[in-house]
């Protein structure tokens, strides 16, 4: 299944270089091919925070801390986290109380940190070491699409 999701976001995102607009269709892309859902999106650093960026999904937190919660964890730590559970989760901050696991995925240019890709699930353990894999392909086919330098 990724390897068809890769090919469909290197196609969706080829001959396009703005950030917001390949954001938006790569999180509208992922919420249609990915089950069991509820969230999937974007957060961007701006001042030393993650501010929220195109999503699918709820309305959602606007501007997180680094450090604090899985998406400030993954930034900070420049890490993937993939959290079974997030109500177990140090510094959970539930922005919705549906969502019972996550996954994120840190964005890179340049050495640093730009944003982070979020996806939530409300099904406990919904992602896997494969979803890992696939979902790292991708995030690196969204940096590589986007420029950052805005």
């Amino acid at each position: 299944m990724y390897s068809l999701l890769q090919q469909q976001l290197s196609g969706l995102l080829a001959g396009e270089s703005d950030t917001i607009a390949n954001l938006s269709n790569a999180s509208a892309l992922l919420n249609e091919a990915l089950e069991h859902i509820n969230w999937v999106g974007f957060y961007l650093m701006k001042g030393g925070q993650l501010v929220l960026g195109p999503f699918q999904g709820k309305p959602a937190c606007i501007r997180l801390t680094l450090g604090r919660g899985v998406c400030g964890t993954a930034a900070e730590r420049d890490e993937i986290q993939l959290v079974d559970n997030v109500h177990v989760f140090p510094g959970h901050i539930p922005c919705d109380s549906a969502s019972n696991s996550e996954i994120v995925l840190p964005l890179r240019h340049g050495g640093a940190v730009v944003g982070v890709l979020d996806i939530d699930s409300p099904l406990l353990n919904r992602f896997t070491e494969a979803d890992r894999e696939g979902l790292a392909a991708c995030a690196r086919i969204i940096e590589a699409a986007c420029d950052w330098s805005l």
